[in-house]
C-alpha cells in the first residue's frame, strides 16, 4: 500500500525493485507529456538570475500583466507558499485531487473539509473558506465548467484556487480572465505537465496585483535557477510544439482507449484514464506487469477512491503496444 501523500513516477525505486534498468521501464504512472520540446536553450550563465525576460515571456504565454503572477521552485512549493500566505481558518478541497493540497492544509493548521466531488459534488460550502478545485481534475482527468461554480464560491466570499495545469491538454480557456474581477481568486500554472520538463521546476500562481505584491514580499529573491528560467524561455519560443504535441496525445489517447475498453473507465479530458478493476486490485495488477517492466499509478492514496482504483497515462503508440501485449498475456 502506498503512503498517505505518495506520488507516482519513482522509476529508480520501481526497477531497484524488479531488478533492471531505470531505462527499461515502462512508466504509465507519471501523467507528463510523452512529447518533448525540441530546443537548445542558451545555458551560458555569468550573473545571478535576473528574471525580467522569464517574466515577459510567461506572462505572454498566460496573457496577463507581469505583475499579476508570481513564479515558485514547482507547483508544489507555490501551493505551500500560498497556503503559508493566505489567512483562511477552513479549507474546503473537492476530491479526489492533488495530494500536495491535503498536505499543504494539514501542515498550516487550517480546518479541512473534503467534497467528494464523483459523489456530492453540490455540497454546501461554509462562508469565507478557501475552495481548493483542479481542472482537468486528477486522477479521472474531468474537464468542469468553472463559470457557475465561481459564482457560487463567490457567493460565500471564498478565497479560490483553481489548478490549471492539465489545462494546456485541452481546448478549454483559462480562468485567468477572471482574476481582473475577483480579488480572491488564484490560478494556479505548472510547465511540467504539458511541457515535459519535471525536473525543470517552473509553478506559476496568477492573481490581482495587490495579491502578487503581497505574497511576493515574503517570499525569497532568487527561486529557480538561470538554467531552469533559460530553459523555460526556450521551451515558450516554440510555438510549434503545442499544436503537435496536442494532435500526437489525441491519437495515442484513442489507442489506449482501445486498449482498456473492457475496462470500467472515467472519461477523461486530460492526458491520462482512472480505471476502475473488478475482480482484482490495484496493487495485484501491477504485480502482473512487473515482467514487463510496467509502472502503473494505483489510487489507493486518493481520497474517495480504493484499492480498486489506478491510473494510466497516455504515452506513445509503440509503447502503448508493450502494454496491450502485457495485458493480453494475462487477461
Amino acid at each position: 500500500m502506498i503512503d498517505s501523500f505518495q506520488h507516482g513516477g519513482d522509476i529508480h525505486a520501481f526497477a531497484k525493485k524488479i531488478g533492471c534498468n531505470p531505462s527499461e521501464v515502462l512508466d504509465l504512472s507519471s501523467n507528463i507529456n510523452f512529447i518533448k520540446p525540441e530546443v537548445t536553450p542558451d545555458f551560458t550563465i555569468d550573473s545571478y538570475p535576473n528574471y525580467d525576460d522569464l517574466y515577459h515571456s510567461l506572462a505572454t504565454h498566460f496573457k496577463v500583466k507581469t505583475t499579476q503572477m508570481e513564479l515558485f521552485n514547482g507547483g508544489s512549493s507555490a501551493i505551500f507558499s500560498l497556503f503559508r500566505h493566505l489567512e483562511n481558518s477552513t479549507c474546503v478541497i473537492y476530491a479526489p485531487a492533488y495530494l500536495e493540497y491535503k498536505k499543504a492544509a494539514t501542515l498550516f493548521g487550517k480546518r479541512l473539509i473534503m467534497i467528494d466531488r464523483l459523489q456530492d459534488f453540490h455540497t454546501n460550502i461554509p462562508q469565507n473558506a478557501l475552495v481548493i478545485f483542479v481542472n482537468p481534475s486528477t486522477p479521472d482527468g474531468k474537464l468542469y465548467n468553472m463559470e457557475p461554480l465561481l459564482k457560487a464560491w463567490q457567493a460565500k466570499n471564498a478565497t479560490i484556487m483553481i489548478d490549471e495545469s492539465f489545462l494546456e491538454f485541452t481546448d478549454a480557456p483559462s480562468l485567468s480572465h477572471f482574476i481582473n474581477s475577483y480579488d480572491k481568486l488564484y490560478i494556479l500554472k505548472s510547465l511540467t505537465k504539458f511541457h515535459a520538463c519535471a525536473g525543470v521546476r517552473a509553478g506559476i500562481i496568477l492573481s490581482q496585483e495587490a495579491n502578487i505584491t503581497s505574497l511576493k514580499a515574503k517570499e525569497p529573491l532568487w527561486k529557480i535557477s538561470a538554467y531552469d528560467s533559460a530553459y523555460i524561455q526556450a521551451v515558450l519560443k516554440d510555438t510549434a510544439f503545442a499544436q503537435h504535441a496536442k494532435k500526437e496525445n489525441t491519437k495515442a489517447k484513442c489507442f489506449l482507449k482501445e486498449i482498456l475498453k473492457d475496462f470500467e473507465l472515467y472519461e477523461s479530458d486530460a492526458n491520462f484514464f482512472l480505471v476502475k478493476l473488478k475482480g482484482i486490485t490495484a496493487q495485484e495488477f501491477q504485480e502482473k506487469l512487473l515482467p514487463h517492466a510496467i509502472m502503473i499509478r494505483e489510487c489507493s492514496n486518493f481520497d474517495f477512491l480504493d484499492d480498486s482504483h489506478l491510473r494510466i497515462a497516455v504515452k506513445d503508440i509503440k509503447d502503448l503496444h508493450k502494454f496491450k501485449i502485457a495485458l493480453e498475456s494475462f487477461f
